[in-house]
């Protein structure tokens, strides 16, 4: 990773160059240090490359949005965090951020505006949608996927915070694959269990954890491919079909893992 990732240009570089990327790419905490979620940020480069893109990353200078800060209720932290990101983001006069991870997604684009923070932000969902409209992603090996049974597990951040369903099933239909929807989707799906902070805890006392339950409904659909869209939900779906010892039939990916699989990256 470290090698592809090294050459994608930061928001300094390009700045001494005097350009101007299309979009700012927010790799997030997830997509930095857990390593899985580096294999979607990998996957996520390769098409933004691939598409002919002009991106960057702001590197070191990219700090946590204060997300679990805020969930956990640590508003202090939440607001330093903030406005440091938001005073690095002005500087190099920022328009437009895509991120993959929900969460960041909807503190950029719903609570930086709180503290001065105005951007145009797209989740990896809707940006891939976009390019897939545009015909700057072709799924040429789309035979892949074909018959392939997949089913969607909604964010919450993405679902029902930001009322985002659509792109991410158009994403997916791009493959010609059989998507399948869980009992609970869309507005009525449930959550992964990892949500305010619930990702940084043990779970609490209960009939049974909720990712066992999310995950239950996702097996009884007899999909073998379960994509997600958020770092919290990998990990969570992913450890559920651990516990159900599906590891050998059941897989998690991310939507951008599907599409890079699909063109071949």
């Amino acid at each position: 990773m470290s090698e592809l990732i090294n050459k994608v240009p930061t928001m300094a570089e390009m700045a001494a160059g005097n350009e101007t990327p299309e979009v700012l790419f927010w790799v997030g905490c997830a997509g930095s240090f857990d390593d899985r979620y580096k294999k979607v940020t990998v996957a996520f480069v390769k098409i933004l490359n691939k598409a002919g893109v002009k991106f960057a990353v702001l590197g070191t200078e990219e700090s946590c949005t204060g997300d679990p800060a805020r969930r956990a209720g640590n508003e202090f932290t939440f607001q330093m965090l903030a406005m440091s990101n938001i005073q690095v983001l002005d500087m190099y006069g920022v328009k437009k951020i895509v991120t993959a991870c929900p969460h960041c997604f909807n503190t950029l684009k719903n609570e930086y505006p709180e503290l001065g923070g105005n951007y145009e932000v797209l989740h990896h969902s809707e940006y891939l949608q976009q390019l897939i409209d545009e015909g700057r992603v072709r799924i040429e090996g789309g035979e892949t996927f074909k018959g392939r049974k997949i089913t969607f597990h909604d964010s919450c951040y993405l679902g029902r915070a930001n009322g985002i369903y659509e792109a991410p099933r158009h994403v997916l239909e791009a493959l010609d694959a059989d998507l399948i929807e869980m009992k609970r989707s869309k507005v009525k799906g449930l959550c992964c269990g990892a949500g305010g902070g619930q990702m940084f805890k043990e779970p609490e006392p209960g009939k049974k954890d909720v990712n066992i339950e999310r995950i239950e409904e996702a097996i009884d659909t007899g999909a073998t491919t379960i994509a997600v869209a958020c770092p919290f939900c990998m990990v969570m779906m992913t450890d559920g079909v651990k516990n159900k010892e599906k590891e050998d039939s059941v897989k998690v990916f991310d939507l951008a893992e599907l599409i890079a699989q699909a063109e071949g990256l």
